[in-house]
């Protein structure tokens, strides 16, 4: 393995390093740094990045990626290649459970950042100058937004076959196409020509165990694929989903959803209901194409035209 360089820090073929990158200061002059942790081998191999809290309430990403770097330190032997961990990218969103920056902005929509902007666009500016260019594959940890529960699932743009084929590789339940976002981690990885894998599992601000270890579990599954360490795990059927589509609430009063995460409904299909406070009105919610329930919202209370639940088709 190549030896790495970040932050002036040198890690040689066969160490290990903990860095912390110096960010920025709280209004109470306390240092907030971000943790960066490589594991490598002393034979030649990809890069692989895996990192979580890009958004800051999305814990189960953070889980993940905290658990895995225990698996290295552990039990993992790496036998190519490099890892590098950041199990909390967004430090500011973590200490405040809070998606966004203290500004309101999304660190997803901050690429490829610059050395002087605002704190989000100074994140970004580090993992594109000083990780990206030591990678080669990426797995990006997420969940669904506040009170929005995804079923365990890899979103990739399907323009970028290598990403399918890594995705396939995870395999997870679905792997669903999602176009690359203008200023997102994942397209600034592909045009520099690296394949960033988005999993999403489980909802903001909730640990869900088992969103967890069908993430760790896939990550097993792509290292073994690319020869990185030796743990073959049980397969499983993975779906690749072409489209996906959102059904809105027609009606605004209180939602109850019959449906579960993993279903396979069929169009015209009654999912769930909303009613009013007081009983008197009833509107029911139907599937309005066939295809695979990868999200739903759990919020009970919702407004005329809220996105209740994801469909996927194949």
């Amino acid at each position: 393995m190549k030896e790495l360089i970040i932050q002036g820090v040198q890690v040689r073929a066969g160490e290990k390093a903990n860095i912390k990158i110096p960010i920025a200061k709280l209004p109470t002059h306390t240092l907030i740094d971000l943790p960066i942790f490589i594991r490598s081998s002393t034979q030649e191999g990809p890069g692989v990045l895996i990192s979580g809290g890009v958004h800051g309430d999305e814990i189960n990403g953070i889980a993940t990626a905290k658990k895995l770097l225990e698996a290295f330190d552990q039990e993992l032997d790496l036998k190519r290649g490099a890892v590098i961990v950041i199990p909390v990218v967004n430090i500011y969103g973590f200490l405040s459970n809070s998606r966004t920056f203290p500004d309101g902005r999304d660190l997803n929509r901050s690429f490829p950042g610059s050395k002087k902007g605002s704190l989000a666009s100074r994140i970004a500016h580090i993992l594109s100058e000083e990780i990206l260019p030591h990678i080669d594959f990426g797995i990006d940890f997420h969940t669904g937004g506040r009170m929005i529960s995804n079923h365990p699932q890899i979103r990739v743009d399907f323009k970028d076959k290598i990403g399918v084929e890594l995705a396939k590789a995870f395999g997870t339940h679905y792997v669903v196409h999602s176009k690359h976002i203008d200023k997102s981690f994942r397209k600034t990885a592909y045009k520099n020509k690296k394949h960033l894998l988005v999993y999403e599992g489980g909802e903001s601000m909730r640990l869900d165990s088992y969103s967890i270890e069908e993430a760790i579990t896939g990550t097993k599954r792509l290292l073994h694929h690319l020869e990185m360490i030796h743990s073959p795990q049980i397969l499983q059927t993975t779906l690749v989903l072409k489209e996906s589509t959102w059904i809105r609430a027609k009606a605004s009063g209180i939602f109850y959803c019959v449906a579960q995460l993993g279903d396979f409904v069929r169009k015209g299909e009654v999912l769930a209901s909303i009613s009013d406070p007081y009983g008197q009105v009833v509107v029911p919610i139907k599937a309005t194409t066939t295809g695979h329930l990868i999200g739903v919202n759990n919020n009970p209370v919702v407004n005329v035209g809220d996105a209740l639940l994801h469909v996927g088709e194949e």
